[in-house]
């Protein structure tokens, strides 16, 4: 399976997986989401391990296991194609049933595993978003659940807090396209409060990597 196109994105965005592949050229804008522990070779540079990057007219090396995210860059009218979004996928509280999500302008793809890594693309309409403060992923009780975002459109960040209150924030990153943040869980899978905010309507792309042992959702 070395490379296998997913169908979530569409219309609006291409999203591809590589694995084992020994070269691949990228061509208009693309977002390269390394997903291996095997760096991904970009001239004389290496991409990490959850790093990711924008890539354009140039050759990716050594792919044992990647997401790319194309088109985003092709789209002249940002709040019209946001607006699309909204008219095309449901609320994330529609299919997530949190209560933390009720009345939030909140949008998701539909998910899809790919062995054990499930990608589902989010549109955050509001600012500010006020999403709700986590740490749980209920869905999976094994031990060692990790998840990256990568900011696909617009600009947000990503706060971690030391309670369940914004006032007790620590750390805060910022996403722009083609940003991943940093790992945020533990080796036990154990995660801060955190949540995404909006600083413009945004769309964000959610990896969910599951453990040995656990299987995805039904």
């Amino acid at each position: 399976m070395p490379i296998r196109i997913l169908d979530i994105a569409e219309p609006f965005f291409t999203l591809r997986i590589l694995s084992d592949e020994a070269s691949h050229r990228i061509g208009g804008k693309t977002i390269v989401l390394n997903l291996s522990d095997t760096p991904v070779r970009v001239r004389d540079q290496r991409l990490g391990a959850l790093q990711s990057v924008i890539l354009k007219d140039t050759d990716i090396h050594d792919i044992a296991h990647a997401v790319l995210v194309g088109r985003f860059a092709d789209h002249a009218d940002e709040a019209a194609l946001m607006a699309q979004i909204r008219e095309t996928w449901p609320s994330a509280f529609e299919v997530r049933v949190e209560e933390r999500l009720r009345g939030i302008a909140h949008y998701m793809s539909p998910k899809v595993w790919v062995g054990r890594f499930g990608f589902t693309l989010y549109h955050s309409a509001s600012v500010p978003l006020n999403v709700g403060l986590h740490r749980d992923h209920a869905f999976c009780p094994v031990p060692g659940f990790r998840e990256v975002h990568t900011q696909i459109m617009g600009f947000g960040k990503m706060q971690q807090c030391r309670e369940r209150d914004v006032a007790t924030l620590y750390l805060e990153e910022p996403m722009a396209p083609g940003t991943t943040h940093r790992p945020m869980y533990d080796a036990e899978g154990n995660y801060p409060w955190h949540q995404f905010e909006t600083i413009t309507p945004s769309v964000f792309m959610a990896v969910e990597m599951l453990p040995d042992g656990a299987m995805p959702p039904a």
